[in-house]
């Protein structure tokens, strides 16, 4: 067996235990024990598969040998199992990390602003920005679209982290954003490994692709609402 078939069994062993437990947290009562357990299993599954996406797509661009030939048009090709599977890895990451730290630090803002947790959220721009021009490049709008999530999703984490004043539930509401975020980003990376061997003729469907963010996007905007701090809360300082 291949290194890359190796890391695709492994990818899908991680992937579909955090896409199962990915629920477990959403559909429970927020702070109980189940919803606490079932959100570090989703994110330790995400993380793990995460991790082995961006070694696939270093795989996909830079190894020895040609994935998925019957894909005619290699640029298009390298965009999509390449560099956006690269950035959704990345983005996969770097929003398990920041939805559990808002947690650790939800009374120690300061702590997110260290170069820990900065650096992996610039991680996630840099590598947006590149999937998206590359999306441009090759005339693709999803990359183009997932880019701009992960960009607007970390300008936003960054606007929190360095406010003045915030109420002191705020966290909450960054907790679940960031958390659904990476069910978008998870979900899909999966789309794009599972489609092109269930159906392949719709492997560059952009609507099919869309799908986990609209569904990720209205279940933000819906959890953001749900978890909006009432006004006679107190704002409390950076420190």
């Amino acid at each position: 067996m291949h290194l890359f078939e190796v890391l695709i069994l492994i990818h899908v062993i991680a992937g579909a235990t955090g896409l199962i437990a990915f629920w477990v947290p959403i559909a429970t009562k927020k702070g109980a024990l189940i919803h606490r357990k079932g959100g570090r299993v989703a994110c330790y599954g995400f993380a793990a598969a995460g991790a082995l996406a961006i070694a696939m797509a270093l795989l996909s661009l830079f190894g020895p040998e040609e994935r998925i030939p019957s894909v005619t048009d290699r640029e298009l090709f390298a965009g999509l199992f390449g560099w956006m599977m690269l950035y959704l890895g990345i983005l996969t990451i770097g929003f398990v990390d920041y939805g559990l730290a808002v947690v650790r630090h939800a009374h120690s803002r300061p702590s997110l602003r260290s170069p820990r947790y900065q650096l992996v959220m610039g991680a996630v721009v840099l590598s947006g920005l590149w999937c998206g021009y590359f999306g441009m490049r090759v005339g693709h709008p999803l990359m183009q679209l997932v880019a701009v999530v992960g960009i607007v999703a970390m300008t936003l984490q960054q606007v929190f982290i360095w406010r003045t004043d915030v109420h002191p539930r705020s966290y909450v509401g960054e907790h679940f954003r960031a958390l659904l975020g990476m069910g978008i980003s998870a979900y899909t990376a999966f789309l794009s490994v599972g489609l092109i061997r269930w159906i392949p003729d719709q492997v560059f469907n952009p609507l099919i692709w869309a799908g986990p963010s609209i569904i990720g996007v209205s279940l933000i905007i819906y959890f953001t609402i749900q978890t909006r701090p009432k006004p006679r809360g107190k704002a409390v300082s950076s420190a």
